[in-house]
């Protein structure tokens, strides 16, 4: 992905404060507005111990730079009350997932990708070496997956819009 912007740590610090604050309203009114209470929703930033993690999952993965910027930001992200649900998953989750299953071959991509995440309802998010996300159509590594964002930021960029849609 020569000359593409890439993700910066800076962005994802300022998305995760808005995130935590406009989550954290949501769970205000989530009950009276959806009925049924709210489960653990968070955005856990990186610590020592995910960034040991992310080191693994270099070490032992052909990891997108994006993903790697991602990590030593988030330890995770758990929002299962956003719209179908959102999950970025650990690292070692990731490194674990490679090891069972490998890149994930993606039609229109040069490189394979990597499952970094997953939605309620068990599609998967990949990310390829181009940058650009991919969600499965089953919740399966080995099925079709379908582009969903430009990047790592377009996708965030998308939850956010979810959290405000609910909101409003």
């Amino acid at each position: 992905m020569a000359g593409a912007p890439r993700l910066e740590a800076e962005w994802l610090r300022g998305w995760g404060a808005r995130t935590e604050a406009a989550v954290a309203e949501l769970m205000r009114v989530f009950r009276a507005r959806f009925g049924y209470p709210p489960g653990p929703n968070a955005v856990a930033w990186a610590t020592e111990a995910s960034h040991r993690q992310t080191d693994a999952l270099v070490e032992s993965t052909p990891v997108p730079s994006d993903l790697t910027t991602l990590y030593w930001v988030f330890g995770e992200i758990s929002l299962p009350d956003v719209h179908v649900g959102f999950f970025v998953h650990d690292a070692a989750k990731v490194a674990e997932d490679f090891a069972e299953y490998g890149e994930i071959p993606i039609d229109g991509e040069e490189e394979p990708a990597l499952v970094f995440g997953s939605d309620g309802g068990g599609h998967l998010f990949a990310l390829a070496g181009s940058g650009r996300v991919w969600r499965s159509a089953t919740a399966s590594p080995s099925g079709r997956f379908d582009l969903v964002a430009a990047d790592l930021q377009d996708l965030l960029e998308g939850v956010t819009r979810q959290i405000h849609d609910q909101l409003s």
